[in-house]
């Protein structure tokens, strides 16, 4: 009886082997023939699952954001989360999440010089702020008081503020220990929940 080929699972795994060959030897050196190997396939068998060395990135792409994704709902699931857990999810804490964001830094490098990727890194980008908008939705009860442009300011700046820490972390690991990104990221949340904090309050006195 012939084996039955999961070909989405091949997919995934060619391309979170991508992930950790850009990690380990950047854009430029992460080469077809090195993913492959890396895979354990030949060229052939890459070939025939993606076009292009560009069409395993798009891959590795999403399957890094689908698995953020799952961390940071499976986080939250069952009540009201810990917005502070929650996000963390989303640092480079491990040697699993440090991959993908090592990834990710390497792929924002090669976005300006590409029409094609920056209108996938724009699509992309638009997903993970409707991810963070839903946990932070769910970890402040305040959030859906607050004004939309309140709102607004503070996703952006949650967002900002993870993708500075990503890419600090990868430039210099050793400086960023895990419990140095948690305590950044607590800071963070306070600041921020104060200030959207006290407009409300300076709204609602405004109109009283």
């Amino acid at each position: 009886m012939p084996k039955i080929v999961d070909h989405e699972r091949r997919r995934d795994e060619i391309a979170l082997v991508a992930c950790r060959v850009v990690a380990e030897y950047g854009f430029e050196q992460a080469t077809i023939v090195r993913i492959a190997r890396a895979a354990g396939y030949t060229t052939g068998m890459v070939a025939h699952y993606f076009d292009t060395k560009q069409d395993i990135i798009i891959a590795a792409l999403r399957l890094i954001l689908r698995r953020v994704e799952e961390r940071l709902t499976r986080s939250g699931a069952g009540g009201q989360p810990d917005l502070l857990a929650l996000l963390a999810e989303a640092l480079p804490l491990d040697e699993t999440r440090y991959t993908e964001c090592a990834f990710w830094i390497a792929f924002w490098g090669q976005v300006p010089a590409d029409r094609r990727l920056k209108r996938i890194n724009a699509g992309l980008h638009r997903e993970y702020l409707r991810l963070f908008e839903r946990c932070l939705a769910r970890g402040w009860r305040q959030w859906r008081r607050w004004p939309a442009a309140t709102r607004e300011q503070v996703l952006r700046s949650v967002v900002t503020f993870i993708n500075g820490v990503t890419a600090s972390t990868v430039a210099s690991r050793n400086e960023w220990p895990a419990a140095g990104q948690i305590a950044q990221l607590r800071l963070q949340l306070q600041l921020l929940h104060a200030w959207a904090m006290s407009g409300a309050r300076a709204a609602a006195a405004f109109n009283s």
